[in-house]
């Protein structure tokens, strides 16, 4: 049977399929390359944490029940509609150590091909292109975007190590200085991007990155999946960690739908949002 949701907000309420729900949304087509749309999802718990932190090794962990398989296929969608994943070197190495499942391509399990035939049909390439942002450029390559004919550029700020940037473009990577220290910064990534064709940005990656497309003013719309359920923990990620962001952290719901059957029975929204016009 389709999972169905219910639609809260815009009203007046509805019972609506989850499947298709995002797509619907087509943000490939809501970007262009002089101004692509830039979008970001989390899942948190009700107390605001996105995962937990082992404060013995630092390392991070989703937390069972908070993450769905209806909300799971809601990433998919989101994942579909992109002409471009950002992705970082933390997420790399947690995949090398197998800490992580690999979520970079489209459409390429059974259960998922319906989305690789939505890409063909809306004119878009069988893989998203995916940009890996670094400081450090000490990270694994994986072996799954060359497999899947994936375009892999990597982004880093203009101090970052000269001899890792050397190494990188020997091994035939292209290399973006778009930071005026050693970090990426929003604003210069999702211009660089632009130039390059690119319309439709999906952040595949955490608070940091979140942050500065925040403050340069460069995230088009943010999705969030809350579950219901209090996790605790003294040691946690969220979805944001620095200075307070003041204005330009004001956003207005767009779109607000309730889930009774996930995840283990709690229930969940799921909800988008925009920024606020200045």
């Amino acid at each position: 049977m389709t999972a169905r949701m219910l639609r809260l907000f815009p009203g007046p309420p509805e019972e609506i399929a989850l499947d298709g729900a995002y797509l619907a949304h087509r943000l490939h087509e809501r970007g262009s390359a002089g101004r692509p749309l830039v979008y970001a999802s989390f899942v948190a718990s009700l107390d605001g944490r996105i995962a937990l932190r082992d404060p013995a090794t630092g390392e991070s962990r989703l937390p069972a029940g908070l993450v769905s398989g209806n909300d799971f296929r809601l990433f998919q969608e989101l994942q579909a509609q992109a002409d471009c994943f950002v992705t970082h070197g933390g997420y790399l190495r947690d995949l090398a150590a197998g800490r992580l499942d690999d979520v970079l391509q489209v459409g390429t399990q059974e259960a998922t091909r319906d989305l690789a035939r939505w890409r063909a049909d809306n004119g878009l390439a069988p893989q998203p292109a995916l940009v890996i942002a670094s400081a450090s450029l000490d990270f694994p390559m994986p072996d799954s975007p060359a497999r899947h004919g994936q375009r892999v550029v990597i982004a880093t700020g203009a101090a970052a190590p000269a001899e890792r940037v050397a190494q990188w473009r020997a091994a035939g990577h292209e290399v973006l200085a778009v930071g005026s220290g050693a970090s990426v910064e929003g604003g210069p990534l999702v211009d660089e991007l632009g130039r390059r064709g690119l319309r439709s940005i999906y952040l595949l990656t955490g608070p940091r990155m979140l942050d500065t497309m925040m403050r340069g003013h460069r995230l088009s719309r943010l999705y969030l999946t809350t579950a219901h359920r209090l996790l605790g923990g003294e040691s946690f990620h969220s979805m944001l960690a620095g200075p307070e962001l003041g204005d330009a952290g004001r956003l207005r719901l767009c779109a607000l739908n309730y889930d009774a059957s996930a995840p283990d029975g709690t229930g969940q929204f799921f909800a988008h949002f925009e920024p606020r016009p200045a």
